[in-house]
């Protein structure tokens, strides 16, 4: 009897990208008291597709000048908005949401390009939950006498003009965040996103044409670090809301202490991922998945730490494996891509930089060998370390990036230490079919967010923040409008 020969040939996806047929300029002005303008700065910053290196626009780089225009439309502005009926502001949030709606192709096609992540998760997750925001702040505008009601049972007041700072991973997701509870609640906006990912927040300020939101009432002004730091030194803002790194958080805090301005940070993260040896293992391994390697890791709250019971560890190891070896990763603009490019090539260096320090530290590193990642842009192949000890860089510090860090443990309360032992506090993840340890575990652990038997699941109603170097303050929800009210 012969044996059949193995087939020499594999099955592949046949390539199913998205169209590219979004209009794009070929420069973007800042947007300010209603109207696109010039920067007074006359200079500009070139934004570049980080999956091919193509050229896609150039965004205007705003000065002091520039943020002392946008500031005084804000506060122009802010009388007329914050006596609004609140039915009126529900309205134009309303409105806001149904555009955002009704581009959600072009906006999704425009974050991927601009962004580098999946098309998939654009416009499955990223968009529709920018919609979400708005439509669920829309509901609060006539509900905040009840649900922060203030002394003599009248309607709180707005905190005035609200810096709105955002990164560059969830570039239209993170300007719904702070935008829709900040107009709720009668405030007015000055919102600097990331200079690599601008041009959906660009994209947004045509959307607020759209609906004739009252000039000045959103601001959008682009530019690098020292726009943002402009922003933040600014006399007449009355609050700063930023998302970023930890680094970038001490030093807002640093300059806004003694003054009078609100604070809302929401920083880096470490964040544990737990499995015990009663967990659904093939389900915890789908969740250490999406934990780590959506967006390309690129996630604040990202599980980057994987603690797994001992006795279950070389089983979830090889199922992790076998199952990092069926993530595709090319093109994002490709229906079928797990895994986009990285945002920009400064990023992919720190990556590179992080796997070369745990190699150095004796740490096993584990990836898809036979990956061939396109030859222009900026690609990291997913990977995950084994071997890994407390005391290593790649488990102690924030690496943004496709890579995870495995460990071990053999008791619920060793799980616990190792979780806590990080100077952050994000969020965390759990997976046992004990709902009673779960709930004990979850009461252990420092952290703003902790999700069970699943992981990154936002909804515009619950809450999201951290503790300790992860920073304070909550977004979303009833606690999120809090950060908005005086």
């Amino acid at each position: 009897m012969t044996t059949p020969a193995t087939p020499t040939t594999s099955w592949e996806y046949a390539p199913a990208p998205e169209s590219t047929k979004v209009e794009i300029k070929s420069q973007y002005g800042l947007f300010i008291d209603g109207t696109f303008r010039e920067p007074r700065s006359g200079r500009s910053i070139a934004t570049i597709n980080p999956a091919n290196e193509a050229h896609l626009s150039q965004i205007s780089e705003a000065d002091a000048a520039d943020v002392n225009l946008a500031v005084v439309a804000a506060r122009r502005a802010l009388k007329s908005w914050r006596r609004a009926p609140a039915l009126e502001r529900a309205k134009y949030l309303y409105r806001i949401a149904r555009r955002i709606q009704e581009r959600a192709r072009e906006l999704a096609v425009l974050e991927t390009m601009d962004n580098g992540k999946p098309i998939r998760e654009s416009r499955d997750e990223d968009i529709p939950l920018a919609a979400a925001h708005f439509f669920h702040h829309a509901g609060w505008c006539d509900k905040l006498r009840w649900a922060s009601p203030t002394a003599d049972g009248s309607a709180p007041e707005p905190i005035g003009v609200c810096g709105q700072i955002i990164p560059w991973n969830f570039p239209l997701l993170m300007a719904a965040w702070k935008i829709a509870p900040a107009l709720a609640c009668g405030n007015t906006v000055v919102l600097k996103p990331a200079e690599t990912t601008s041009l959906t927040a660009l994209r947004l300020a045509e959307i607020l044409q759209e609906v004739d939101l009252p000039p000045g009432v959103v601001n959008i002004i682009t530019g690098a670090g020292e726009t943002g730091r402009d922003l933040v030194a600014h006399d007449d803002v009355d609050k700063i809301a930023f998302t970023g790194s930890t680094d970038v958080g001490r030093a807002i805090a640093s300059v806004t202490a003694g003054t009078k301005k609100r604070l809302t940070l929401e920083l880096g993260g470490k964040s544990p991922n737990i499995i015990f040896a009663d967990a659904a293992i093939d389900q915890a391994v789908e969740g250490v998945v999406s934990a780590i390697w959506v967006n390309q890791g690129q996630v604040c709250c990202a599980g980057s730490r994987l603690l797994v019971e001992e006795s279950i560890a070389d089983e979830v190891i090889e199922k992790l494996r076998l199952r990092m070896r069926s993530l595709r990763v090319g093109d994002p603009l490709d229906k079928n891509t797990d895994v986009g490019a990285i945002n920009s090539r400064s990023q992919l260096e720190r990556i590179e930089g992080y796997i070369r320090d745990g190699i150095a530290e004796g740490a096993q590193r584990h990836e898809v060998s036979n990956a061939t990642l396109p030859a222009k842009g900026f690609w990291c192949n997913p990977c995950f370390f084994t071997g890994v000890q407390p005391a290593h860089k790649i488990a102690r510090e924030e690496i943004f990036g496709p890579v995870l860090a495995v460990m071990t443990f053999r008791t619920p309360d060793e799980a616990v230490a190792r979780a806590n032992n990080t100077m952050y506090g994000l969020s965390a993840g759990i997976w046992t079919s004990r709902g009673s340890k779960a709930y004990e575990i979850a009461r252990q652990i420092k952290a703003g967010v902790i999700w069970c038997n699943t992981f990154n699941q936002f909804d515009a109603a619950a809450p999201f923040g951290g503790y300790r170097e992860s920073g304070f303050g909550r977004e979303g929800g009833r606690s999120g409008l809090s950060a908005y009210l005086a």
